[in-house]
């Protein structure tokens, strides 16, 4: 089976076929060479960052929080049905992939699994 084919995440050559998807078992990443046309493109960067309810979202978007959120370090609570707007998607590496500014609170950052968009 070498047929030079690497996982376009990770790089690794220890990948395999099931079915139509290649499947690498180091960074769990699957996909399909024929879909992507041979490019190689990391799937989830095309696809971008989503809400809660599967929409995508991009800069200056207005969202709603879906949950009451505690501010971590702070005894200060972030309300479910909280309207932000003007949002920046952000490559944070602990998931807290949107920085926004809330009223009464100030900057912070947010998962995106806990907003919908507006």
């Amino acid at each position: 089976m070498d047929d030079g084919l690497k996982c376009p995440k990770c790089n690794s050559e220890h990948v395999y076929q099931d079915g139509m998807l290649w499947i690498c078992p180091e960074c769990a990443h699957e996909w399909n060479p024929q879909a992507e046309g041979g490019a190689g493109a990391d799937a989830a960067a095309d696809q971008g960052v989503r809400d809660a309810n599967g929409n995508v979202l991009s800069d200056g978007d207005a969202v709603t929080v879906i949950k009451d959120l505690k501010v971590k370090g702070s005894s200060l609570v972030v309300k479910g049905g909280t309207k932000v707007k003007n949002i920046r998607l952000v490559d944070g590496a602990d998931g807290h992939n949107i920085a926004c500014k809330i009223d009464g609170i100030g900057a912070m950052n947010l998962k995106s699994e806990f907003v919908k968009k507006a």
